[in-house]
């Protein structure tokens, strides 16, 4: 047996979107740190920086399944393994923030 969990899946800026402009409620956890989310982030995203992820995790529930989002796609996969790690279902947006089209706020 693999001591491995299963592969980290991935969403596309372009199909978070597209989700969203649909209605759909979706749990995005931005993972940039604050000077970062300063310059503007996904309206619906909650900003938890990655180095204070493991502290925060009791804050969030294993039920949802969430999108994780950060600059460009490395620090989301990293958080995602963390939060796999803890029982999360969770789902990398490839590319981040430097792909993102939509709207952001501020």
């Amino acid at each position: 047996m693999s001591i491995w969990k299963s592969k980290i899946s991935t969403i596309t800026p372009v199909e978070v979107e597209q989700r969203l402009q649909s209605g759909e409620r979706l749990n995005i956890i931005d993972v940039r740190e604050i000077d970062e989310i300063a310059e503007g982030k996904i309206k619906q995203a909650r900003s938890i920086p990655l180095g204070t992820l493991e502290n925060r995790l009791q804050d969030l529930n294993r039920e949802q399944e969430y999108i994780m989002v950060c600059r460009s796609g490395g620090r989301s996969e990293r958080a995602c393994k963390v939060m796999q790690k803890n029982g999360f279902k969770v789902t990398n947006m490839v590319g981040g923030m430097l792909q993102w089209n939509g709207k952001i706020s501020k």
